[in-house]
């Protein structure tokens, strides 16, 4: 088993107040995903589900934005992976997957790099490519671009999987913005000053597509078939695949 860590080395030295950011940003992230707010459980449960139903023989697994790639490894672990590929930006995220991907039982690399980046310089194949919650940060044309070179570097039978802000069609942004928004009340475990930070992000940041756009991306990216496996309760984000 093996970790390579792709960059500039330097960049394991971390100044103070990026530090501190950091760990701001992660506490908030981490209430996040322990009170299941965006339902994680839930989609890596359907990603596991995917992976378990279709792919018998052995794969290998790229982990775009993996972060700390604890839901990922509690989602491939026990399935036919055979190559773990994740790439992040954060130097102090990609430390945290570390321990994480020493227990999955396959040989694995860590690429700090800014995924889109990563993806147009990539020429080795995958046979899963995922992503979650980390899209979104593009306009459409930023997204078919992406999906474009996810599908260049899968296999022939490959599958992109995405977990992403999705809006019914016929909802805007500023419809989609006010419903995440009337999250607040059943998020008490954040303080306000957690809650100010993340919906100021969320709102610079975050630019759903409806589910008609996913289809019509997933087939200009040069996939055949997009299939629906997930929407979650607040209905805010939806899990599909591509093929």
């Amino acid at each position: 088993m093996s970790s390579t860590t792709k960059g500039d080395p330097d960049q394991r030295s971390v100044d103070p107040e990026a530090a501190a950011l950091f760990q701001r940003d992660w506490q908030i992230y981490r209430k996040m995903i322990d009170h299941n707010f965006l339902f994680h459980r839930e989609a890596y449960a359907h990603l596991r589900q995917v992976l378990v139903e279709t792919r018998t023989t052995p794969f290998r697994f790229l982990d775009i934005a993996c972060g700390d790639a604890t839901a990922s490894v509690g989602a491939l672990r026990g399935t036919a992976v055979a190559f773990y590929h994740g790439i992040d930006l954060s130097r102090a995220a990609l430390d945290l997957a570390e321990p994480a991907l020493r227990t999955l039982g396959c040989p694995y690399t860590l690429e700090q790099n800014e995924f889109a980046e990563a993806l147009r310089s990539r020429t080795e194949p995958a046979d899963v490519a995922w992503i979650g919650l980390s899209l979104h940060h593009f306009d459409a044309a930023g997204k078919l671009g992406i999906m474009r070179e996810v599908r260049r570097i899968l296999a022939e039978d490959g599958l992109f999987l995405i977990f992403e802000n999705t809006s019914p069609d016929g909802e805007d942004r500023e419809g989609w913005l006010e419903r995440w928004d009337r999250q607040r009340a059943a998020w008490a475990a954040y303080s306000d000053d957690e809650w100010d930070a993340m919906q100021a992000h969320v709102h610079s940041s975050d630019i759903p597509e409806t589910d008609q756009t996913w289809h019509r991306l997933g087939r200009e990216a040069g996939f055949g078939f997009v299939t629906q496996h997930y929407a979650t309760p607040s209905d805010l984000f939806r899990l599909y695949s591509l093929h």
